[in-house]
């Protein structure tokens, strides 16, 4: 479990870096590369430390898509000529608000403040 509080806070630190993107809105992430670097280097970390959870973390919380976010990574780390930067924004706007709240259950205790 040691490990999984590790992994765990790394993705939430991740989710908070990005979200820090995102708000600089959808057309300043469109078109500075530096932003969609940064955006894409923390949801591949995020995807990677997803995929360093025990077994028995993602079982005990199917609330998760563990293998949605797996399947992502792949994607990100693979076929990254292929990237949809339109659908990088929508996950960062409609997906990862979401995760944030399931990983920051998982934590247990309140929020980090923002």
């Amino acid at each position: 479990m040691k490990d999984d509080r590790l992994y765990i806070e790394r993705i939430l630190e991740c989710v908070d870096r990005i979200l820090d993107h995102r708000r600089e809105g959808e057309a300043v992430f469109l078109r500075c590369g530096s932003i969609q670097d940064a955006v894409l280097r923390n949801l591949q970390i995020l995807a990677e430390s997803t995929q360093r959870l025990s077994p028995e973390m993602n079982t005990a919380h199917p609330e998760v898509e563990w293998n949605e976010i797996a399947g992502f990574r792949n994607v990100l780390v693979h076929d990254f000529l292929g990237i949809d930067l339109q659908r990088i924004w929508e996950i960062v706007s409609l997906d990862l608000p979401g995760l944030k709240v399931h990983m920051e259950s998982i934590r247990g205790g309140p929020p980090a403040p923002e």
